[in-house]
């Protein structure tokens, strides 16, 4: 018999992702409720001042899809030359791989 794919929410990822940014010296801002915020800003915006490094991030669930004015955020965001991603929770190595300081990324990258 299979093992049935526990679903991770937004919330466990992101979470999960705080987890990362305490451990790699990343500044996490997300809005906690944003009912009253114009829809479609990014989830979260990660801060890395040593590395000089701002994020983007919109987080979905396995089966989520973007609207209409996230996507339209989205596109901003990368015409103005910013990082910006789309996480899921299966992503979390990547995100892991891409919060890592840099010194350390390279170095793992060179063991493979």
């Amino acid at each position: 018999m299979p093992t049935p794919k526990l679903q991770t929410t937004e919330a466990d990822l992101r979470e999960q992702i705080r987890t990362l940014c305490e451990l790699y010296g990343w500044l996490m801002y997300f809005t906690f409720n944003s009912r009253r915020s114009p829809s479609g800003y990014p989830d979260l915006v990660l801060a890395q001042p040593d590395e000089g490094r701002l994020v983007y991030a919109e987080l979905k669930s396995d089966n989520g899809k973007l609207t209409a004015s996230q996507v339209e955020w989205i596109e901003a965001l990368r015409a103005c030359g910013q990082e910006v991603y789309i996480w899921r929770p299966d992503d979390i190595t990547e995100i892991a791989r891409l919060l890592q300081p840099r010194g350390n990324r390279k170095r793992n990258q060179e063991v493979k």
